[in-house]
């Protein structure tokens, strides 16, 4: 909601996600939580709850507009990731829910630390019956006690955050497990989900599976993906945690779930310490040696005749993991079973008949960013609101229909933010989006370019760019600018603050013009138009990066026939 007036329900890639996610499973939660705030509901401030009406009526108009056009029910709401809350602002969006009848819809607090939020629930009767979860993230397995005083549903509402290959396939078997079994929490949430950014960014290869070749088409279905399978495929949210779960003599954990309909299902691990560190919190040591495990089944339970059985290895040393494979049936005597358990083993033990490991054709070969690519944004209809692997690191890229231009400038790509936002991070004050291989060192990048902003507006175009995500303010890179003044600067940074060159360009607003930068090994050269505007800047600073394109502050700006043609870096 760039805007105060701007109801889009067609952006970003969020909207198909949750769709696809409700066709293979309708049950799924849905969730949402502010990272970042658009600048406005902060009337020129970074921060959202000196007008708690605004945030409110626009995180409401959110989930009323998942409904309207999308009919996504959204389940529940956070406060602000990992940032401060404000006590009024959640009492005030309850009643902001309820009054558009969303009563249904369940407040997270406060996706943060366990306190003071747990604190503040057990002193405020009001905030303790508006907030129908505790959320925390990287919790370490363990829950604060004022959380488990206050009776409430506790969550690790984000977790995990590890490399996708065995360990972190170890860690994420562990903490989905012992959660519940050392902290209570019955629901666990990985951040991230799929791996489908540039590797280089922050948290490269951290989710549960890698998806970040779109050009390719390759992908990696990864260990955590079927630890995941070991609890997803056989239980379902609303199912509960048995209290008779624990901690297994010789290391390792058992948790038990059941629909109360006569189904069970049991997910064993015994993860050693080395197989199994997450990214944070640190993990003290501990031991796991193999053991024999029997499980005795009571109440409604006992007279089941036999369990399913399926089975993971994740031993680092192993050549091949073994990775949720359906054993023999396991039967059951006398109301009870005994398992052999090794060490980094996962075992899910079931009523349940349903479980299967999909097969899948091999995916296409990894290969690189194309050495040469071009992009019109001649899209009449596009799918989505954002264009092929322009990674926005700071303000908002979109495709754009230009009414206004009869002649070659009709569909254009346009930065669209025209104030800061209330930030997450210490984002930057320029908007930038990044594309390519960062590997990338002798490149030409040539767009057309449009500035919006009469007097003031700024534009660049780059090479070897090297940081994005929470330190984007930092990076260095080749920037060629052009300012609507008519001036031109080439700098090493982000920032402007390492001018290279600068001078007289004639660039004025609201007319097209053509930039092309040119670097190779430490001497690069810029086009205006097509004719030599500067040459022969030594370089200094990254040896490689992506290519980008982006403005001087947070404003209209059009693109259009963006081309990179690089030299391969092998």
């Amino acid at each position: 909601m760039h805007y105060p007036d701007d109801q889009n329900y067609f952006r970003g890639y969020e909207w198909w996600l949750m769709k696809e996610a409700k066709k293979r499973n309708p049950a799924i939660k849905l969730i949402g939580l502010p990272w970042a705030f658009p600048g406005w509901i902060g009337y020129g401030k970074n921060w959202p709850y000196d007008f708690p009406d605004v945030t409110a009526y626009y995180v409401v108009s959110w989930i009323i507009g998942a409904k309207q056009y999308h009919n996504l029910d959204i389940d529940y709401i956070g406060i602000w990731n990992e940032r401060a809350y404000d006590i009024k602002y959640i009492k005030l969006l309850r009643y902001t829910l309820d009054k558009n009848n969303l009563e249904h819809v369940g407040i997270i607090a406060s996706d943060n630390l366990w306190q003071p939020i747990a604190f503040h629930m057990l002193q405020d009767p009001e905030l303790f019956r508006v907030v129908d979860v505790i959320g925390a993230h990287y919790p370490g397995t363990h829950a604060a006690q004022d959380a488990i005083q206050t009776g409430k549903t506790l969550w690790a509402s984000e977790d995990y955050s590890t490399y996708n290959d065995e360990v972190g396939g170890g860690c994420w078997a562990r903490i989905l497990n012992q959660n519940y079994v050392n902290g209570n929490m019955t629901s666990t949430i990985s951040w991230n989900m799929v791996a489908s950014y540039y590797e280089q960014l922050p948290f490269g290869l951290e989710g549960l599976m890698t998806a970040k070749e779109p050009w390719s088409g390759n992908y990696v279905v990864s260990t955590p993906i079927w630890i995941t399978a070991h609890t997803t495929q056989f239980t379902q949210p609303g199912w509960y945690y048995l209290r008779t779960v624990g901690h297994l003599d010789k290391g390792g954990s058992y948790v038990a779930l059941t629909d109360r309909l006569g189904n069970l299902t049991v997910i064993i691990e015994t993860m050693s310490h080395n197989n199994s560190i997450c990214i944070r919190p640190p993990l003290p040591e501990y031991n796991v040696s193999a053991q024999n495990a029997t499980f005795y089944l009571q109440g409604s339970f006992q007279n089941l005749q036999e369990l399913q059985v399926w089975y993971s290895n994740l031993d680092i040393n192993n050549t091949k993991p073994v990775t949720f494979k359906k054993l023999t049936p396991v039967k059951v005597q006398n109301g009870s079973f005994t398992l052999q358990l090794g060490v980094n083993e996962v075992y899910t033990v079931t009523t349940l008949l349903t479980g299967q490991k999909g097969s899948f054709p091999d995916p296409p070969k990894s290969k690189p960013f194309p050495l040469k690519y071009k992009d019109d944004f001649s899209v009449r209809n596009p799918p989505f609101s954002e264009a092929p692997y322009f990674a926005d690191q700071s303000g908002v890229f979109e495709y754009f229909t230009n009414t206004s231009d009869p002649g070659d400038h009709v569909f254009t790509f346009r930065q669209v933010l025209t104030q800061r936002p209330i930030t997450w991070a210490s984002d930057a004050n320029q908007a930038i989006s990044v594309i390519g291989n960062y590997q990338w060192s002798n490149i030409t990048v040539t767009c057309d370019i449009y500035i919006e902003t009469v007097e003031t507006g700024g534009v660049f175009v780059a090479a070897r760019v090297d940081q994005g995500g929470s330190p984007t303010d930092r990076a260095k890179g080749i920037f060629f600018w052009v300012f609507a003044d008519g001036t031109y600067k080439v700098t090493g940074d982000l920032i402007g603050e390492i001018v290279l060159c600068k001078g007289l360009a004639g660039v004025r607003a609201r007319s097209w013009h053509t930039l092309t930068l040119h670097v190779d090994g430490t001497n690069a050269s810029g086009l205006l138009n097509g004719s030599p505007l500067w040459k022969e800047v030594v370089t200094g600073g990254p040896l490689h990066g992506w290519a980008a394109i982006g403005t001087s502050s947070f404003e209209f700006t059009q693109f259009d026939n963006f081309m990179i043609e690089a030299k391969d870096p092998e």
